[in-house]
This record gives C-alpha cells, sequence and structure tokens, in this order.
C-alpha cells in the first residue's frame, strides 16, 4: 500500500511527461495559425490551425511520443474552450437559442436516421455501421458513435471506420459551409443555425462557425449543445430496439451479420445509465453561462474571454489535424464513405430547406 501511495506522484509526472511534447505542439501550431489568422480573418486562426495540423500529420505522422499530448489538446482542451464560451451567453440566451433551433435539430436527426437506413442497405453497409454513421451527422458526431456503440453492440473495426469517414466530412464541413453561407447571404444567426444542425463534432462546429463571426460561434455552440443531448433518447430507443433485433438475426436462416458468435446477447448488453450520457463540458458551460447571468462575471472580462476561447479552440483544431489517420480513411474502403457524403449532403440541404420553411435562413 505504501509503495503503491508514493509511486503515484511519479506516475502522475510521467503522465504529465508523456503528454507534454504533443500538447506544445499543438500549441506551436496553434501560436502559428493565429498569427496567419490575424493577417488574413477571412481565413481565421481555427481553420489555418486544422489545415497546419494535417499538413504535419501527413509528413511527420506522429507517433507513440506525440499521440498523448494531441488527443488531450483535442478534447481536454476543446471542452475547456466551450465552458469559457459560456461566459459570453446567458442562460436565457441559451434557452431561447435551443427551443427556436429545435424544429431543425429534430428534422435532420430524423432524416439522418431514414437515410442512413436506406442509402446504407441500398450500398450493402452492414446494419451497425449504418447506425454508427447515422447517428454521427445526426447528433453529434464522434461523441455520439462512443455513446452508442456499447448500445448496439458495435465491433472496433465499425466504430473506426464510422469516425474515420465522420472526420472527413467535418474537414469538408470547415472548408465548404463558410463559402456556402457567403453565397447564400446567410445572417450570422442563421449560419449559426446550420453549421449546428448540419456538421457533425463541435470542434468542426466551432471551426466553422468562428470563420463566419462571434455571434454565429456563439449561436452554432449553443444548438450543438442542445442537439448533444439528444444523444439520451437515440441510445435508450436503439437500446430498447437491439435485442429484438438481435432475436431476429438469431432466428434459424437469419443472414444477421451481428450474431455469428452469439456473443451478443441481451443478457451480456450494459445497462445504459443516462447520467454519463450527457457530457460534462455541457455542465460546466451552463454552469458559467449561469454565473454570467447573475453578474458574477465582470463585462469587462468578456472580450478577453473571447479570445481565450478562440484560442483554445485554436489549439484543439491543430491537434485534430494532427491526429488524422489518413491510412483509416483509405481503410475504410468505399462504401461507408460514399454512405457518410450522402447523409453529409443530405443532413446539410435538409438543415437549409428547414431554416427556409421555418423562417430562419
Amino acid at each position: 500500500m505504501a509503495q503503491a501511495r508514493a509511486s503515484r506522484p511519479a506516475g502522475d509526472g510521467r503522465s504529465w511527461f508523456r503528454s507534454s511534447p504533443g500538447l506544445w505542439l499543438a500549441v506551436g501550431v496553434a501560436v502559428v495559425a493565429s498569427i496567419v489568422g490575424r493577417t488574413f480573418p477571412i481565413v481565421g486562426a481555427p481553420v489555418t490551425g486544422i489545415v497546419i495540423g494535417l499538413t504535419l500529420a501527413t509528413i511527420i505522422k506522429p507517433g507513440a511520443l506525440l499521440r498523448p499530448g494531441i488527443a488531450v489538446a483535442s478534447t481536454t482542451i476543446l471542452q475547456a474552450s466551450v465552458v469559457v464560451l459560456g461566459s459570453q451567453l446567458t442562460l436565457i440566451q441559451v434557452v431561447r437559442v435551443g427551443l427556436g433551433a429545435l424544429p431543425v435539430m429534430l428534422g435532420t436527426l430524423s432524416v439522418a436516421l431514414v437515410a442512413a437506413y436506406w442509402i446504407g442497405r441500398w450500398l450493402g453497409v452492414n446494419g451497425n455501421l449504418r447506425t454508427l454513421i447515422g447517428v454521427g451527422p445526426g447528433i453529434c458526431g464522434a461523441s455520439a458513435i462512443a455513446a452508442v456503440t456499447p448500445v448496439i453492440g458495435a465491433v472496433g473495426v465499425d466504430v473506426a471506420y464510422a469516425i474515420s469517414t465522420i472526420f472527413l466530412f467535418n474537414v469538408s464541413s470547415v472548408l465548404a459551409f463558410p463559402i456556402i453561407g457567403h453565397l447564400l447571404g446567410m445572417s450570422q444567426h442563421a449560419f449559426g443555425l446550420f453549421a449546428g444542425t448540419a456538421v457533425n463534432d463541435m470542434s468542426p462546429v466551432v471551426a466553422t462557425a468562428t470563420t463566419y463571426g462571434h455571434a454565429a460561434t456563439s449561436y452554432a455552440i449553443v444548438v450543438k449543445l442542445t442537439r448533444t443531448l439528444l444523444i439520451i433518447p437515440i441510445s435508450l430507443a436503439l437500446a430498447a430496439l437491439t435485442p429484438r433485433l438481435e432475436r431476429r438475426a438469431a432466428l434459424p436462416g437469419s443472414t444477421g451479420q451481428n450474431n455469428k458468435s452469439g456473443t451478443h446477447t441481451v443478457a451480456s448488453r450494459p445497462r445504459i445509465r443516462i447520467g454519463r450520457l450527457v457530457p460534462p463540458f455541457l455542465i460546466g458551460f451552463l454552469i458559467v453561462a449561469a454565473a454570467n447571468t447573475i453578474g458574477l462575471i465582470p463585462g469587462g472580462l468578456h472580450p478577453t474571454l473571447s479570445q481565450m476561447s478562440i484560442f483554445l479552440i485554436t489549439v484543439a483544431l491543430s491537434a485534430v489535424g494532427l491526429s488524422t489517420d489518413l491510412a483509416g480513411l483509405r481503410r475504410a474502403g468505399r462504401r461507408p464513405l460514399i454512405l457518410g457524403a450522402a447523409l453529409w449532403i443530405v443532413v446539410s440541404l435538409t438543415s437549409l430547406g428547414l431554416q427556409h420553411l421555418t423562417g430562419t435562413l
């Protein structure tokens, strides 16, 4: 026991040492991206960071020394940036934006799931992979895939293919959506709603909206965080539906792919804990927004906190670029990529169409 306690500080130190090289690389890329972003404001620091990161990942292919720190930067730093952004909003604004965006969010989610099922069947993509690729664009990208994986009992290769596919179209959104927004003459709020409902993960949502403007960023983040909460009902629905599909696949003569080994049984499936489906940074965002609502955050700090959040976002997106697995995209094959491309286009058009119908475009 004494030895275990004595070894903990050293272990913590080693853990920090392992993380620091990749983390400092992401920070260095972010500093360069920030300088470029000030020189070319139309591009912005976050987009520059992801492009530089992608370029470096192609050239140096970060190994075991850099990967831990890059992972910290792309997850923990990103979550911290979202929490800091809560200082720019009040709870009244959060509730108003979330409720106003609900029709578009529910519409894009429904279309994503239905399109994933039918287009995926037509392409011959297996059921679990269809589901994972469907919830990615429909809810919140890799976070939704991670939450749904144990619910449906997806295998690791399907998860890897789904995340690789989602990532490719995250990058496409960051590069293409601001151009689309300017061509359509979208307002800051309209573009924020578009980015928040049509881009997959939080990091590209922030990158896409930051390029368009500060108001678009705040709006997009609230929409995205509200959309993230849809993980809960979707996970519960899949938890109820999956055992029935497995029993049907286990019948004699079934061609179901998920039960060949007989391991995916109802009894072995983990119990869903709703608390674990809610990202902690969402709670942190709401706490900071509540503090701002009651005046605990001085107005004079808002510009500084805004700049801090943008730099943290740039660090996170630089790390996302550095962590790009180009080999994984190649291994995924054409069919999952075609399905991902189809869903990206369908969800984007659905978001724009619903905004037009609801008068928010």
